[in-house]
């Protein structure tokens, strides 16, 4: 999957109506043009493209209060929020994701109610688990990786990573179940997005021409 629908997609629905110069600056906010591929020009054109999907639903608005040209805002659909949770439960569960899907999903984690992140985050070690059964079993010879010389070292890699990667998942999961965060029907969860025209301090101060439209 392509985080950058995810990405725009639970932006969007973290406001309830966003332009497209809000959705950048907070991916910009969180770090998202760093790990992932949420650049100006693609967080605009997925923005268009799912508006076409009938995913979101596009407002065209008055000249805002500060001067500046009108916009068009987006609002997310019954279709858009059914593709969002979809996407999310996909990338938590996928234990072959890239990580800029994991990371993304990470950010929308509390969208979901508690007992439901842990059991994806369950099915997530699960997969990973049977990966690295997958890996010892049919790729990694019987005297060991180093039996096919530096080769050896992808599998050792591979194995590296089923580990730490199940290691954290439990981690969380022990978290999660400790009380740690504010999930979906228990209160107001952190979102962490920036008001309208808020100073944002990690912003590339790159203008693009879609931060007017």
């Amino acid at each position: 999957m392509s985080a950058i629908r995810l990405l725009v997609l639970g932006a969007v629905r973290q406001h309830g109506r966003a332009h497209g110069y809000q959705v950048r600056n907070d991916l910009e906010y969180w770090g998202a043009h760093e790990w992932s591929n949420a650049k100006p020009g693609s967080i605009y054109h997925a923005l268009k493209q799912m508006a076409k999907q009938g995913l979101l639903r596009a407002h065209e608005t008055a000249p805002s209060t500060a001067g500046g040209p009108p916009r068009t805002e987006y609002e997310i659909t019954d279709e858009g929020t059914r593709e969002y949770f979809a996407l999310l439960r996909e990338a938590l569960t996928a234990h072959d994701q890239k990580p800029d899907s994991l990371t993304a999903a990470l950010g929308f984690l509390v969208d979901l109610s508690r007992g439901e992140a842990v059991d994806l985050l369950r099915r997530r070690v699960e997969g990973l688990e049977q990966w690295r059964a997958a890996v010892t079993g049919y790729y990694t010879p019987e005297g060991g990786a180093e039996q096919l010389g530096h080769i050896g070292e992808i599998m050792n890699l591979w194995l590296h990573q089923a580990d730490a990667g199940a290691a954290w998942t439990r981690g969380l999961i022990a978290r999660i179940e400790g009380g740690a965060y504010t999930f979906a029907g228990e209160g107001r969860p952190f979102v962490g997005v920036l008001a309208d025209g808020e100073e944002n301090p990690y912003a590339t101060g790159t203008p693009h021409p879609g931060d007017q439209g």
